[in-house]
């Protein structure tokens, strides 16, 4: 890839960020996660036929790397607005994320989950004392309603995506792997609605410019790599997958202007191959990897012949999947 021009500015006034804000970011998520470890390990790695280092983000507070730019967000708003405390919506990981942190720092978090959603998460935030309301048939109608409530009752909307201060908090696991593996060759980024790989993005492109960056995302929620595609935003009818870290039926503006130029490769993985990659991490690792994680198994496998070698960083990026799906994702039962 040529040398990257800095980041556009995203569409809604919001501007994108910088690797300067993920500097910002790194001592304030420091003092308050540890480091998350980078390991590379040798079954998965003979399987693969290159040396895969697994990033570790299901080992943070809440199993999943939405914390650090939670922790950051918070760190980052004024006394007044963390005592009206904060309104989002979430599938899972980003409402771990506001509900551990408005915890952590004495405020209030009011989330809104879609219907069907992962009940263990909805039982997980309750528990860190969120205030959980579900509403619609999947995330964009729950997201719908928070953003509607939240002038109404003075909070903080806090979007899952456009936020500059989040998308900074999540660079830190890159700029964490940039400085344990100098010799990067490529990494493997699961994608959603783009705000963790825009993290990567920032802090790779600046700290690691040779390292291939790959986006994987589910074949059945496409949204992103239709937007990467077609150079613009794309909204999909449906987000239908398994992987509900993944289940967005949007890409977001403000990390859309981040990575639209800077991503080398899209790949798309099925609900079988994500099966397979909750498989794979639970018999290379002995880590459960949610449906979200288990993309970066699934185009590793994918594309082990393309990658064969060299020197890759798998993102794992949650483990929060419940009972029910693990075991039909293990072939215990049929859905």
């Amino acid at each position: 890839m040529t040398q990257p021009a800095p980041p556009p500015k995203a569409a809604d006034a919001v501007p994108a960020p910088t690797f300067q804000d993920v500097l910002r970011a790194r001592p304030v998520v420091r003092r308050h996660l540890r480091p998350t470890p980078l390991y590379r390990y040798p079954l998965l790695s003979a399987r693969l036929g290159f040396d895969a280092f697994v990033k570790h983000e299901n080992h943070l507070p809440i199993g999943a790397f939405k914390v650090r730019g939670g922790v950051n967000l918070f760190a980052n708003l004024s006394d007044a607005q963390r005592r009206r405390g904060v309104i989002t919506a979430t599938r899972g990981s980003h409402g771990l994320s506001m509900a551990w942190a408005a915890r952590h720092f004495g405020s209030r978090a009011v989330i809104y989950v879609p219907k069907g959603n992962n009940p263990e998460k909805n039982a997980i935030m309750e528990a860190m004392g969120a205030e959980l309301h579900v509403h619609g048939r999947d995330f964009d109608e729950a997201r719908a309603e928070a953003e509607a409530r939240a002038s109404n009752d003075d909070l903080r909307y806090v979007h899952v995506a456009n936020e500059p201060h989040l998308i900074a908090g999540y660079g830190t696991y890159a700029m964490e792997i940039a400085e344990e593996l100098p010799e990067l060759d490529a990494i493997l980024v699961p994608v959603g609605g783009g705000s963790g790989l825009a993290g990567v993005v920032l802090a790779l492109r600046t700290l690691r410019p040779q390292a291939r960056i790959i986006a994987v995302q589910a074949a059945r929620a496409n949204a992103f790599a239709r937007s990467m595609q077609e150079g613009a935003l794309v909204e999909v009818e449906s987000a239908d997958t398994f992987a509900d870290g993944l289940a967005t039926r949007c890409t977001f503006a403000v990390p859309f202007a981040v990575v639209r130029e800077q991503v080398d490769q899209v790949v798309e993985v099925s609900e079988d191959e994500l099966r397979e990659g909750v498989r794979m991490a639970l018999e290379t690792t002995h880590n459960v990897a949610e449906g979200a994680a288990a993309a970066a198994y699934a185009a590793a496998k994918k594309l082990r012949r393309e990658l064969a070698g060299q020197r890759v960083a798998l993102v794992h990026t949650g483990q929060n999947i419940d009972r029910d799906t693990l075991r039909w994702s293990l072939g215990l039962y049929d859905a």
